[in-house]
């Protein structure tokens, strides 16, 4: 029984190395390969975590209310990621009054955090082209947005 599963392992490790999943952009690559023109890989993204997680209150007077958010920033160069770094204290200060400037009413619905997370984005490339000229910040993540009301 030992050896009929090894050799059915086995055959299953070999098929799998032989089969090969097939995408259109392959073959737009070869295709460019076969014509003699040069194909430059993608860039690859980056991704920066600003750590750490942003803990704010929100919404003024009366019962306190906070937000928890985990952002990564996705950027498209090394040099974009730098400068990312560098003004990591002025994103953080403007995400935290970005953060603390919501209500309840903006926080409620997916439309609402979807907004809150392009005004995130809007802000960090909004830094880095003032301070720095520099673009490359491709888009912002929320890796946890929790929200105690």
């Amino acid at each position: 029984m030992r050896v009929l599963a090894g050799f059915l392992f086995g055959v299953v490790l070999a098929l799998s190395m032989l089969i090969q999943p097939v995408f259109a952009e392959d073959e737009e690559v070869d295709a460019a390969v076969a014509e003699g023109d040069e194909v430059a890989p993608p860039p690859a993204a980056i991704y920066l975590p600003l750590k750490p997680a942003f803990v704010v209150n929100y919404g003024g007077a009366g019962k306190l209310k906070y937000i928890k958010a985990e952002v990564s920033v996705r950027l498209d160069s090394s040099d974009a990621a730098n400068s990312v770094r560098h003004h990591l204290p002025y994103i953080r200060n403007n995400l935290v009054m970005l953060f603390a400037s919501q209500t309840n009413e903006s926080l409620d619905s997916q439309v609402g955090k979807e907004a809150l997370r392009q005004d995130a984005l809007a802000e960090i490339r909004k830094i880095l082209m003032q301070e720095d000229g520099q673009e490359g910040v491709v888009d912002v993540f929320f890796n946890t947005l929790i929200v105690q009301k």
